[in-house]
């Protein structure tokens, strides 16, 4: 398992390599840059609470909702994440610039950006292990069924920039979600016999609709900031992305486990009736399959409510930044 593990790995260490020579070559500061000390406490407070956080969630699918473990790291990390909050709104020169929330537009386009990246990792997460488990797929096979996707991601990322300079980011974005949603809702009802070809495009749906959220979003949360702020706007749009991301990989994965575990067969049926512990297995692993895509559901549909607040296209107000700068 190590090895395997340093090979997976391994196989990032050319492209972060590349990314890095590149970056030396093709990037340019467009904003004015500063010297700001890092600030020590801030950075032991945001380590703990986020990392306590995602543990708590993440211990979830083998401890289950009521356990010491998960409640008292979830405790443990909301604490030292209020610590941390309070320190940011207190401090002249904050670790992480939290003002930033003030602006209505920018707090909306960060949720909504937010919720279609919970919605795409944890999706990411749960199709290939059903791949694997329910139809016996290799590691390699589940990960090609996500190609299209993808691509199809790739592909419409530009075309939605266009779009949203001539439409606006508000009709994107409730587009995308709708079909975020009515992509997900699919999943929700798979068999052990649903086709592949009915998986690889019911997630490039999926991906279709997240491509016309993401990108308009972020650049009009961005445009609702004055260029002092846009700086620190990155930096909160990411952290809020990321940590967004692993709370709903780890909410997925969790309702996934605990469905499984408590539908499954007892383990005495192997011996008395194999055959009849093999069906029930398989029917609990749908179920919890079912539940994790219900919830996956669920982001999107609040992510869809989210994009109503959005406001239109403003005519009026040339913006700072348009898809291309946030592209590059």
């Amino acid at each position: 398992k190590i090895f395997y593990a340093l090979d997976l790995f391994g196989l990032i260490v050319p492209i972060v390599a590349i990314v890095l020579i590149a970056g030396f070559f093709f990037m340019a500061n467009v904003l004015e840059t500063s010297k700001p000390k890092l600030d020590f406490a801030s950075l032991v407070l945001s380590t703990i609470g986020f990392g306590s956080l995602l543990y708590g969630f993440s211990s979830v699918g083998d401890n289950g909702w009521t356990s010491t473990v998960v409640l008292s790291t979830l405790i443990i990390g909301v604490i030292f994440i209020i610590g941390f909050i309070w320190r940011q709104l207190t401090m002249e020169n904050p670790f992480l610039q939290l003002r930033v929330f003030k602006h209505a537009e920018f707090t909306i386009a960060a949720i909504l950006s937010s919720v279609a990246n919970m919605a795409m990792v944890g999706a990411e997460m749960v199709i290939p292990l059903y791949l694997q488990i329910i139809h016996g797929f290799s590691a390699f096979e589940s990960g090609l069924s996500l190609l299209a996707g993808a691509l199809m991601m790739g592909v419409m990322s530009p075309i939605t920039g266009r779009a949203f300079d001539r439409f606006g980011a508000k009709r994107l974005a409730i587009l995308g979600m709708f079909l975020l949603t009515i992509g997900t809702i699919p999943f929700a009802f798979i068999t052990r016999n649903t086709a592949t070809v009915y998986i690889v495009v019911l997630y490039a749906v999926r991906m279709f609709g997240i491509a016309m959220v993401m990108m308009p979003a972020t650049t009009a949360g961005m445009n609702a900031l004055p260029v002092e702020l846009m700086g620190h706007g990155t930096a909160v749009n990411n952290t809020t992305r990321q940590i967004a991301s692993s709370i709903g990989t780890a909410i997925l994965t969790s309702v996934l486990s605990n469905v499984t575990d408590a539908t499954k067969p007892a383990h005495s049926l192997i011996k008395s009736n194999p055959l009849g512990y093999q069906n029930s297995y398989f029917n609990a692993t749908l179920n919890g399959y079912h539940a994790a895509f219900w919830v996956a559901v669920g982001f999107s549909v609040v992510g869809l409510v989210v994009a109503f607040f959005m406001k239109g296209k403003q005519h009026s107000v040339k913006p700072v930044m348009n898809t291309k700068e946030v592209n590059d």
